[in-house]
């Protein structure tokens, strides 16, 4: 069961009530963005879940219920951990809205949830590294990732007449994969996953792990160097408590190399437009 902190606000009167003209992206939460075009809404790795206390806790409030959403044209999905692809958290998009999931084989074959998929035939997608198509106006190009933690993995990259946008899910630094994307794409901003080490219980619940789950602070700037970035937005760093890392050093880490250009730090709720640098104002606030 989802509770949204934030009742229904965001999804209704930020979200829905916006008029884009080109891509914007809304940020959910570690991977986790909504896009919307002039045509489409797109759900990226949604994840509306608490974690798994006491041991993998949530530390972010939960932003939107997906029952509430009013539009929703396509789920995608990295891979298939439990922050990524959660049934719970499109599910009701699925059932209430009609709406198509594209995600891994890992995905919907070794789930991390224990959640039945719920995602009936005809509107299950299989995506593969390689993959392109289009949802209304926006291309979307499947690629190659790098989370050794992960099954099945894989890269997005949004192409819209207004720019280019890469979700890497979970990845790692890849030197054959985000050179390759490089040289494909011109990518104008790109969300990458970072954290710190720490210890976080178990799956057996009764003992303690190093976890290493997300790249550190030169790991991510070395990705963002291999993939070119214009704009970088560090991620997934405030979701779970004991992983948690301040973005804010990226900027000595990325001061002597070419590329990202520019860091942004999303925090959750924030809005961004492909086009442009800096956060967006948001459209359910007063003028």
């Amino acid at each position: 069961m989802v509770h949204s902190n934030w009742g229904t606000w965001f999804v209704n009167d930020e979200i829905e009530a916006a008029e884009p003209s080109g891509l914007t992206m809304w940020y959910l939460g570690a991977t986790g963005f909504v896009l919307r075009t002039p045509e489409v809404t797109v759900y990226v790795d949604p994840y509306f879940g608490d974690g798994d206390p006491p041991g993998i806790v949530r530390m972010l409030p939960v932003p939107l219920d997906p029952a509430d959403a009013t539009t929703c044209d396509a789920v995608l999905a990295t891979h298939e951990h439990l922050d990524h692809f959660h049934p719970p958290s499109y599910r009701p998009l699925v059932e209430d809205l009609g709406t198509d999931v594209y995600a891994t084989a890992g995905c919907y074959d070794e789930p991390q949830s224990e959640e039945e998929v719920g995602v009936p035939a005809e509107q299950k997608h299989v995506v593969a590294d390689g993959d392109s198509f289009e949802i209304g106006d926006l291309v979307v190009h499947v690629r190659g990732a790098n989370d050794p933690a992960a099954i099945d993995e894989v890269s997005y990259v949004f192409e819209h007449e207004s720019g280019t946008f890469l979700n890497a899910g979970d990845s790692r630094p890849d030197y054959e994969v985000f050179p390759a994307i490089a040289e494909e794409f011109d990518l104008d901003a790109g969300v990458l996953a970072m954290g710190s080490v720490g210890n976080v219980a178990a799956p057996d619940d009764e003992s303690i792990e190093r976890t290493d789950w997300y790249m550190d602070e030169n790991q991510i700037v070395e990705a963002a160097n291999m993939l070119e970035l214009d704009r970088l937005l560090p991620v997934h760093h405030d979701l779970w408590r004991g992983v948690t890392l301040d973005p804010a050093v990226l900027s000595h880490h990325a001061a002597s190399f070419e590329h990202p250009r520019i860091i942004e730090h999303p925090t959750i709720g924030d809005r961004f437009d492909v086009d442009r640098p800096g956060c967006v104002q948001s459209v359910a606030m007063p003028d």
